[in-house]
């Protein structure tokens, strides 16, 4: 199996991994081919494909913020099952986030993600396919080490149309297992700057960051 890093939208694994990508996840979730095109050249995103007999069959999005020493997951496809991919991706995911923090003169923090909760909101079949189950990726997240942020949980639609997207909970894998809580001001200027990208917010977002900005701390809790 091989961990390939896409950078472009004319790399013929980038029409796969977008393929892939619109068979798994809902419609305002994948953002069209031709906008990738920035994304994928910027070089603090990094996307990689797992290539097992010249396939796409898994790939994950993800970045690294050096200026808080933190990651976040964007996203990661485990498309095929009995190929260890889970844990093929974790590891090289890992492994390329050290190297980026050691770069910057440190260990890394830890790691954000948006967790489906299907538990609220059950109707995301990730395209029949079973190793996306969100029941089973919940507890596969929660073994790695990731806790929810104690927070009620909006994004912005990627289809940049302004409505909120609910369903999800922002998580946070910290590297020191003694962490439970985190600053709130980082969980604002993270998602600031995360979404700095889609100008349409929604009111629920806004809202939310507000609310956000009252607090000094937020919690971890176990998912």
């Amino acid at each position: 199996m091989d961990y390939i890093r896409v950078t472009s939208i004319d790399d013929p694994l980038f029409a796969k991994l977008h393929q892939l990508m619109k068979e798994v996840f809902p419609p305002e979730e994948v953002l069209d081919f031709d906008l990738w095109k920035g994304p994928l050249e910027d070089p603090s995103i990094r996307v990689f494909v797992a290539v097992h007999q010249e396939e796409v069959v898994g790939v994950t999005e993800y970045r690294y913020y050096p200026e808080w020493n933190i990651a976040m997951t964007d996203f990661t496809i485990i498309g095929r099952p009995g190929l260890g991919l889970g844990r093929f991706i974790a590891n090289k995911r890992m492994e390329d986030l050290q190297e980026l923090a050691s770069q910057n003169g440190v260990e890394l923090n830890g790691m954000f993600a948006e967790i489906y909760d299907p538990y609220r909101i059950g109707d995301h079949d990730f395209g029949g396919v079973k190793t996306m189950d969100p029941y089973v990726r919940r507890e596969v997240l929660s073994h790695l080490g990731y806790k929810r942020l104690d927070f009620p949980y909006v994004h912005p639609s990627w289809e940049n149309d302004g409505t909120a997207v609910e369903g999800l909970d922002l998580c946070f894998m910290p590297l020191d297992d003694s962490v439970n809580e985190l600053k709130s001001t980082l969980v604002v200027d993270f998602l600031s700057t995360y979404y700095s990208v889609l100008p349409d917010k929604p009111q629920a977002w806004l809202d939310m960051i507000e609310q956000l900005k009252s607090k000094e701390m937020v919690h971890l809790l176990e998912l």
